[in-house]
């Protein structure tokens, strides 16, 4: 028969817990060390690296002043056992979602784990009127099949394209080149998934100088609320500033999208060829980049840059003012950032451009987003392409004076 000491069990295992909260302790520690997170007030925190910066959280402690919690304000959704609707091949800073390190090429595994493998139906719209139920002609609705859940009001044409017929086509590219499916997740009730794979091969930019490494993926999401389209986007990404950097260069294709109509899982099969001319794309793509990072540039046609893309009218109120010198102000601060590294260059210029629009100007998030997970979707939706890519073209002129 073992006898137990009771005191000293308890002993044990108050030391183990003291252990552990001096190492989550010094692990939160030392991520500010490296830069990684910053306090901006109270308990307040902002991420400053990698996919999610410009995040914020908030820490939680106990009573004896130890970290208890970290609640991170991601704005995914929640799967029915309680776990985050995400997938993922590296942890992000919140530590949420299902992590698979190293990632799989299984894609049955990524719906399962980023939450993604409901269907959706439509079902006819409905409405009361004088104690009698109606149906409303021709209009429909987006409904999940696993909890019932209304996603969206849409019209008789309207065909749901389901996650996994939307997304299997990256299957064979995955088994193609090796790739591994890098994230995957469900925002605002499951009315838009995303998903993800990197390319294999990476970008450098002026290898022979700065040697700037950019990262291509290819980036799907699927809309069920009847307001957007299945889009697929091959977008370079630097992991220093986790800016998106899509542009329009010569002869390449960086998007491609299909409404939900019945024949829309016919023409996903397009998307093939679409990917297929992205070596094309990030060719082009890094032969500019490079231009760009061996021109210098003056503060002055810097400006000068800015005043096209933002121009200010004579007659504009004190209020428009006061906002044009605010993003000046931000874009310059950018600007001497990126300088640091890369040199005064249009480069630089360029990637301040791109980091004002990325994680500086304002997103006004809808009711059920937090606005990191706005500007996320602005960011893969290409809200700010046209303006990226006129920025680009108006750079690559000074390459050429």
């Amino acid at each position: 028969m073992t006898i137990t000491d009771v005191n000293t069990a308890f002993a044990n295992e108050k030391t183990r817990q003291i252990d552990a909260a001096r190492g989550r302790e010094q692990a939160f520690q030392a991520r500010i060390d490296r830069g990684e997170i910053r306090l901006v007030g109270g308990n307040q925190y902002e991420v400053l690296t990698g996919w999610d910066r410009g995040e914020r959280f908030t820490v939680s402690r106990n009573a004896q002043g130890e970290i208890d919690a970290i609640l991170a304000a991601h704005g995914l959704d929640s799967r029915a056992d309680g776990t985050i609707a995400l997938y993922a091949s590296s942890p992000a800073w919140h530590g949420l979602g299902q992590i698979i390190p190293g990632g799989t090429t299984d894609i049955d595994t990524v719906l399962r784990a980023g939450g993604l493998g409901f269907t959706v139906t439509t079902v006819p719209a409905l409405y009361k009127w004088g104690g009698e139920l109606r149906e409303h002609v021709d209009h429909f609705h987006t409904v999940r099949e696993d909890t019932g859940a209304p996603l969206g009001v849409v019209g008789r044409r309207y065909a749901p394209i389901q996650n996994r017929q939307g997304f299997e086509f990256l299957q064979e590219l995955v088994g193609r080149y090796d790739v591994i499916w890098e994230s995957a997740g469900v925002i605002k009730g499951g009315r838009r998934v995303f998903i993800s794979i990197r390319l294999p091969e990476t970008v450098t930019v002026d290898a022979d100088g700065i040697n700037d490494l950019i990262i291509p993926y290819v980036a799907v999401m699927n809309d069920h609320s009847g307001q957007g389209t299945f889009q697929c986007v091959v977008t370079p990404w630097r992991p220093v500033c986790a800016n998106t950097e899509r542009f329009a260069v010569r002869d390449a294709v960086t998007r491609w999208a299909v409404r939900h109509t019945a024949g829309a899982v016919d023409q996903i099969k397009e998307a093939r060829r679409t990917l297929g001319l992205s070596v094309k794309y990030f060719e082009q793509y890094a032969a500019e980049e490079t231009a760009l990072a061996r021109t210098d540039i003056a503060v002055a046609d810097f400006h000068q840059v800015i005043a096209k893309l933002w121009p200010l009218d004579d007659d504009a109120t004190d209020r428009t003012k006061t906002n044009h010198a605010t993003r000046l102000a931000a874009v310059d601060d950018l600007f001497r950032t990126e300088t640091e590294r890369v040199g005064r260059t249009a480069y630089a210029a360029e990637r301040a451009i791109t980091g004002y629009l990325d994680h500086v100007t304002p997103r006004r998030p809808g009711k059920t987003m937090t606005e990191e997970i706005a500007r996320a979707t602005a960011a893969l939706e290409g809200s700010d392409d046209e303006i990226k890519s006129k920025a680009h073209r108006r750079l690559l002129l000074l390459t050429r004076a």
